[in-house]
């Protein structure tokens, strides 16, 4: 009697190719795990991330650890599922196969579930003065920035540059953009009051730039208010009606004042890769692809999208970009394609919107569930609770409680850890086998590095 190898099927199963190891297509991975397809999860990066907590990385209240698990890990018991760490360099919808670095492979099914990337708005060059939060890599560069400015302002005499140094801009009045300010708020006027000498952090200053007319515009007039009122308890200048005009190393312009700063934060516009063109489909202005109702694009139909990247209306709203949408979008492409299999016919999609929450710091939060609407300590409790449920792995949870309790009791933060990478930790070496280089390890401080892109290697 022969024993199946793990990850063995018959040749015939379908190939299900998946783009995107985030929510959506986890979800949809899973969703397939006991239909007789051989499943493909394609990510450019080695780990899931639960990106609704990366600010905490970013605002050094948790270590990137506690919110990332290897997708390997996550599908380690999956016999019909691999995982590819790849870059996606084009899809050929006519040959069904998708291209990577230095090879190729075939389709049967193809879900795509890459996400969105920032939108600068036609400003690209910004992005090199205010970096977004989307990657593990971005938040370690944003928490950097942060603290630097803490040291430089520490070492400096002139008193309108260190009012620069400890002035703090983040852009976008969104859920990023309105807990990272709270965080920023809390770690200057708390964590770090008696930790410098030649000034006090509780003088820094931090600015809240919304272009629209309020912060939390997906929340209700009422929770937004609110929402406003509690970050402006913090100190927080909240600047609504006020789009960016100019920035740039050392100053934000917002029409005829000029703010002088050091750290600047995106949290405001984002939009689908350049990968997406490949489609040749309706797409809207931020690169989002107008689907069917099964989550197909209108030709060919093996083709389904998941996730951020979804452009449908329901009861005349767009569906929005969040975790929800994800999970309950990539299980459902996944359905679509058991129907498929079972020669049934597709069930049209419909999100089911289970709430939205944003928290803004201790005690200060606001949550709206259906026509229910919650501000502070309650909002707070619900946030903390629904954040810890939905962490992928229990090691995670327990992590995080941890962490969060002893910040609660102590106002201190465990992660305030300055990462430096070397100036050579990104030179690429010969590529290994199919197409990817091969990572270099760097002895002293534990980096491994794919490119110039390298953040500290996840233990």
């Amino acid at each position: 009697m022969s024993i199946r190898k793990p990850g063995m099927l018959r040749k015939e199963a379908p190939h299900v190719v998946i783009l995107g190891g985030g929510f959506a297509g986890l979800a949809a991975a899973k969703a397939l795990r006991h239909s007789h397809v051989r499943i493909t999860l394609i990510d450019r990066s080695n780990h899931h991330l639960f990106q609704p907590l990366l600010y905490q990385v970013a605002s050094a209240a948790l270590a990137a650890p506690a919110i990332s698990t290897p997708i390997r890990k996550l599908l380690r018991h999956q016999q019909n599922a691999r995982v590819w760490m790849a870059s996606v360099r084009h899809i050929d919808v006519a040959a069904k196969r998708v291209m990577l670095d230095g090879t190729s492979i075939e389709y049967d099914y193809l879900i795509v579930a890459t996400g969105m990337t920032h939108a600068y708005f036609g400003h690209d060059a910004w992005a090199n003065h205010a970096p977004g939060l989307k990657t593990i890599g971005e938040a370690l560069e944003v928490r950097g920035r942060m603290l630097r400015a803490f040291e430089a302002a520490e070492l400096e005499k002139v008193p309108e540059l260190r009012r620069a140094w400890t002035t703090f801009v983040i852009i976008g009045g969104g859920p990023t953009g309105v807990e990272l300010a709270g965080a920023v708020a809390e770690i200057a006027g708390r964590t770090l009051a008696r930790d410098f000498r030649s000034f006090d952090p509780r003088t820094a200053r931090v600015v809240l730039i919304e272009a629209g007319p309020r912060v939390l515009p997906a929340f209700s007039e009422y929770l937004s208010r609110r929402a406003r009122q509690q970050l402006e308890h913090l100190g927080i200048e909240v600047r609504t009606g006020s789009p960016v005009s100019d920035l740039g190393a050392d100053f934000v312009q917002i029409g005829s004042e000029r703010i002088e700063t050091r750290t600047i934060i995106w949290a405001a516009g984002v939009r689908a890769s350049a990968l997406t063109a490949d489609l040749q489909t309706e797409t809207d202005r931020a690169g989002r692809i107008a689907v069917a109702d099964d989550l197909s694009i209108p030709e060919p139909p093996e083709l389904l999208i998941a996730g951020d990247l979804i452009a449908k209306e329901q009861n005349g709203k767009p569906l929005p970009g969040v975790a929800q949408l994800a999970i309950q979008s990539g299980t459902h492409a996944a359905r679509n394609i058991r129907a498929d299999l079972a020669q049934q016919p597709r069930l049209p999609f419909r999100y089911v919107d289970k709430g939205a929450m944003a928290t803004i710091g201790r005690n200060m939060a606001v949550a709206q569930i259906g026509r229910m609407q919650f501000t502070g300590a309650i909002a707070w409790l619900m946030w903390l609770l629904v954040h810890i449920l939905f962490l992928v792995e229990f090691r995670n949870r327990v992590g995080v409680v941890f962490e969060w309790a002893w910040a609660y009791l102590t106002w201190q933060r465990g992660s305030r850890v300055i990462v430096d990478v070397p100036a050579d930790a990104g030179e690429v070496t010969p590529a290994a086998p199919g197409g990817l280089p091969t990572p270099t390890l760097d002895a002293r401080l534990g980096y491994s590095s794919w490119g110039r892109g390298c953040v500290p290697k996840l233990r």
